[in-house]
């Protein structure tokens, strides 16, 4: 494989498509390795052509482009299993039942450490049990999406920034939106800047910087929940992915040279999965964690 270290062929492998990349023996014949996913959201669309007579403003304008990927597709497998397991749970547990079995002893472990060490030490035990189904659902969908990049030939959704982005979003709103609904709308705000004991002409410069100052904060806390994530599941799954490419980048050396590159690609892979594993759930952990925090710290802000 000449381009086995190429980076776009290295990055094709982390990055959302429309197509699953498998073994050639596992694809339908004629596909090269790729399985494609249909795409019911598709329909032909003529441009809309724009003419004014000024080359500055005409335009041609796309068509809304509504792709299934399958990131998407492992998304909802991932929202799917998640109600397989947690109904059925819940189904146990109802009427003060306990969980019997391993299976479900282990996911009542998830749901309680979350509770017991995440949420009520974050947020305090009377506020911080109204948000544990927030954080629950967002740990294990976040769980769940780590752990699919650990299997063959399928892709991590954390991986893209359009998730990270969106999963950050969700919890900006949750944190803004329980901020103003515990202090009013204008309370919230206010919080946001300490309280100071300021001369006049001194406060009226200070506050309004400190007030934007504070606001940066609160948005750069969330960027910065986003690209954490995703900088740390991409580039677990991009190094797996060079050491692998390797093995093919190699095979042209030699017998002897391609058997020894071989062997460690593999030995220095099976390490680095094990690594991936624990930083699947690490993540997972921190993000929801740091949730908690930023949740706590809009509804007590003092």
């Amino acid at each position: 494989m000449a381009d086995a270290l190429d980076p776009n062929h290295l990055f094709s492998h982390v990055e959302d498509s429309t197509y699953f990349h498998v073994p050639r023996a596992l694809a339908p014949a004629g596909s090269d390795g790729h399985v494609y996913l249909p795409q019911p959201l598709q329909v032909d669309k003529p441009l809309l052509e724009v003419h004014t007579g000024n080359p500055l403003i005409d335009r041609t304008i796309q068509p809304l482009d509504l792709k299934f990927t399958k990131f998407m597709f492992l998304e909802a497998v991932v929202a799917i299993l998640i109600c397989v397991f947690f109904i059925g749970l819940a189904r146990r547990l109802k009427g003060g039942s306990l969980a019997k079995g391993r299976w479900w002893n282990l996911l009542e472990v998830f749901l309680l450490f979350i509770r017991d060490d995440v949420a009520r030490p974050c947020i305090g035990k009377h506020d911080g049990d109204r948000f544990v189904p927030f954080l629950w659902t967002l740990f294990l969908f976040l769980l769940g999406c780590n752990l699919m990049g650990m299997i063959p030939w399928m892709g991590s959704p954390t991986s893209t920034l359009a998730v990270t982005g969106a999963l950050a979003l969700v919890t900006f709103l949750v944190v803004t939106g329980s901020g103003m609904a515990k202090l009013g709308v204008l309370g919230f705000w206010k919080a946001q800047v300490p309280h100071m004991d300021l001369p006049g002409a001194a406060a009226m410069v200070l506050i309004p910087m400190i007030f934007v100052i504070e606001i940066l904060g609160l948005l750069i806390k969330h960027c910065v929940l986003a690209v954490r994530l995703l900088a740390n599941m991409m580039g677990g799954h991009v190094v797996l992915a060079v050491i692998v490419a390797f093995i093919g980048a190699s095979f042209s050396a030699g017998a002897a040279i391609w058997g020894g590159i071989t062997l460690a690609s593999v030995l220095g892979a099976t390490t680095l999965s094990l690594l991936e594993l624990f930083v699947a759930f690490l993540q997972a952990y921190i993000f929801v964690f740091l949730s908690a925090v930023f949740i706590g710290a809009a509804v007590h802000p003092h």
